[in-house]
């Protein structure tokens, strides 16, 4: 699936680059549909207390954006990758014609460091796919926020294509040439209890951070992400919930007594071939959970690489979900767990089948 994941990146890029020499297609993520403007932040973190798993003579680092509930919109819109993050995108297909900055030109719906509400907000961590930025979530953190969450999506270090850190230098996917798993969803669940420290312990760092109900914290994972996720809350019970969004498993999950869901295209059906580790995963859940699959949906369908893809005029042959649709129906179904575990507020949306989404399959 990650073969498929940096085809279809690929092609967006040609395609966009050859789009420049005429007329750039409009690159848009969808509007969020939540009642509330979204504000972004920004973070550097540091833990001192252990050295990076792929670079060792390193400490581990991270970057970290923040989207929240805003009183109003900021001055300055969020920009989606860095000018050296775009660079380094385009770079890896050796076509000099192609624009360096064409990554940074997509627009979203949030503003950089807008005013936050003041409400008590729950907190949805998201750990992104393998050899992808943190930005490719964000229409989810952005529809999230405007539904009343703060999102803290993690720029795991040396595991992406380019982390751009405050002082101007930009990392490579060092991870990329090591490929141990396990080793990768560790690193991550251990970053994931980091990140908590900051952002809800006893001086968090962001200034609204007094704002965030540490009793009320979950977090979502794609592909990679979603593997570290159980891990993340086995090893920290400040996650009250979490889901798995495709992907697969690497490390036991026995004992996850806390709401889970499964969120997955058709190949992850119960009793699959491609993937045994979510039948296994299953068993080793024991509280409230629920197994998802979309029918005609994709590996990135749960990021904004499809619509973007699509936007940028890439034929997408074998996808059977239109990628706005594939967003709403994840974000309809993501936000109704949120909505119930976090918030208490019952959703029949995840009692069973509906009609208005007959591509969602449930299983027992």
């Amino acid at each position: 699936m990650r073969l498929r994941v940096i085809a279809i990146v690929a092609a967006m890029l040609v395609v966009v680059g050859a789009g420049t020499a005429q007329a750039a297609p409009r690159l848009a993520l969808p509007e969020p549909t939540g009642f509330s403007p979204v504000g972004t932040s920004t973070f550097h973190f540091t833990d001192t207390s252990r050295a990076d798993p792929w670079v060792p003579s390193q400490r581990r680092e991270m970057m970290v954006t923040l989207w929240y509930p805003a009183q109003f919109p900021g001055r300055r819109a969020t920009q989606y990758v860095t000018q050296r993050e775009s660079e380094l995108m385009v770079a890896e297909l050796e076509d000099p014609a192609m624009a360096r900055d064409l990554l940074t030109k997509v627009r979203l719906h949030s503003t950089v460091d807008a005013p936050p509400q003041y409400r008590r907000m729950p907190l949805v961590v998201l750990s992104p796919g393998f050899t992808l930025p943190r930005a490719t979530l964000s229409s989810l953190a952005e529809e999230l926020a405007s539904r009343g969450y703060v999102v803290a999506g993690i720029g795991h270090n040396y595991e992406s294509t380019a982390t751009t850190f405050p002082d101007g230098h930009t990392t490579q996917c060092v991870a990329c040439q090591i490929q141990d798993w396990e080793k990768l969803v560790k690193a991550r669940a251990a970053d994931v209890s980091f990140v908590l420290d900051r952002l809800v312990g006893r001086h968090p760092v962001w200034g609204g951070g007094r704002l965030i109900d540490d009793r009320r914290i979950a977090m979502i994972g794609q592909s990679i992400g979603g593997a570290a996720t159980p891990p993340a809350m086995l090893a920290d019970r400040r996650i009250r919930a979490g889901a798995a969004l495709d992907g697969k498993y690497y490390l036991p999950v026995t004992g996850l007594d806390r709401p889970f869901l499964q969120f997955g295209v058709a190949e992850h059906a119960p009793g699959g071939t491609l993937d045994p580790s979510w039948d296994e995963a299953w068993r080793g859940m024991t509280g409230w959970k629920r197994w998802l699959t979309v029918d005609g949906g994709e590996h990135s369908m749960f990021t904004d690489q499809l619509l973007l893809c699509q936007q940028a005029g890439v034929p997408l042959p074998g996808l059977g979900i239109d990628p706005s649709r594939g967003i709403r129906v994840s974000e309809a179904y993501l936000t109704a767990f949120l909505d119930e575990h976090l918030r208490g507020a019952h959703q029949r949306l995840l009692d069973g089948p509906s009609q208005r989404y007959p591509e969602v399959r449930f299983w027992d």
